[in-house]
């Protein structure tokens, strides 16, 4: 047996609560992962709140979508790891227990000096800036890059990211702290959307436009963001929060020959996954290894107080990730 957070029924943050539940079944291709710490994510909010179902096989009243801890058991033809090493890994839900299985080719190493709380902040917003980013959005070096929403976990991920990779960030934030604070971590100019149009400031401070935009607000950003793209620039969406449906002018597009494309991670499958893997393991790790990049994090819980982490989470005050420590 093991012990999770439990989704007792769709509703506020109290209806998380610890119970004892069955330990997972290892399958072929699978590592059993002691977690010592899980990351908290946006759509653990969905998922409690019953707008985002997990993927079928996976637990639907255990959310969390990242891990960190020791591996306690691999599965007969695994190679690559073996018990006990230390590994952070994206899993499809499940996360917020004592213990979780995950495809092999889903975990990374920890990287040398990291804690397990460092390591469980890195897996979901790494793993998604790079698929969307640099897969999906096709980032090269030198080009300039808008993140909406430049404190969140995927925010302070991206500006890390990108200017190590060489890229011109800018960001969007809803405070002058938020705004002060991703400036700090990179980004060129990070525009308060709430003290005015963020199109027109940052028009103002990089008149030569943006070359790719991801997006997780939706609605009327979207006609926003596509009069910031250069020609032949790309929209990428991975959320909308503000509104699923936009209204956009498709001869700007056309015009401009724009890209516009959008994405969700949970379902993919684990090849899919593990070719992320392989890349941020490649590009990225070692970037994190020598402190390029950083993990942020802006409070921890224990495992039983997940309530009050949705809660923060939900309050949208913190900047950076939010971890559960088990």
């Amino acid at each position: 047996m093991m012990k999770a957070i439990v989704i007792t029924q769709s509703g506020d943050p109290e209806v998380l609560r610890m119970q004892e539940r069955p330990s997972p079944t290892l399958q072929n291709g699978e590592v059993r992962i002691d977690v010592k710490a899980s990351g908290i994510n946006r759509p653990d909010v969905f998922q409690r709140m019953g707008g985002y179902p997990a993927p079928a096989g996976v637990p639907d009243d255990i959310p969390g979508l990242e891990v960190a801890g020791m591996i306690a058991e691999v599965s007969s033809e695994e190679h690559k790891w073996k018990v006990g090493d230390k590994v952070c890994a994206l899993v499809a839900g499940g996360g917020y227990a004592t213990e979780v299985v995950a495809p092999a080719s889903q975990c990374l190493p920890i990287p040398d000096g990291f804690t397990f709380e460092e390591a469980a902040s890195l897996p979901e917003t790494f793993f998604t800036v790079w698929s969307n980013v640099f897969d999906r959005g096709q980032f090269k070096k030198g080009e300039s890059f808008l993140i909406h929403g430049g404190t969140s976990g995927i925010g302070v991920t991206a500006i890390q990211m990108v200017k190590a990779m060489g890229g011109k960030v800018y960001a969007t934030a809803g405070t002058k702290e938020k705004c002060d604070y991703a400036e700090k971590l990179g980004a060129i100019k990070c525009v308060n959307y709430k003290e005015g149009g963020f199109e027109k400031a940052l028009k103002e401070v990089n008149p030569d436009g943006i070359d790719v935009i991801l997006d997780m607000v939706g609605g009327d950003y979207t006609a926003k963001n596509i009069n910031l793209l250069n020609p032949d620039g790309r929209l990428v969406i991975i959320n909308a929060m503000k509104d699923a449906e936009s209204t956009i002018n498709m001869k700007k597009v056309m015009v401009k020959r724009l890209t516009i494309t959008g994405s969700t991670l949970r379902a993919r499958s684990p090849e899919f996954k593990g070719q992320i893997a392989a890349k941020l393991e490649k590009y990225i790790w070692p970037k994190l290894a020598d402190g390029t990049i950083k993990p942020i994090i802006y409070k921890s819980f224990p495992l039983a107080e997940a309530s009050k982490a949705h809660e923060l989470m939900e309050s949208s005050e913190h900047i950076g990730k939010i971890v559960l420590l088990v």
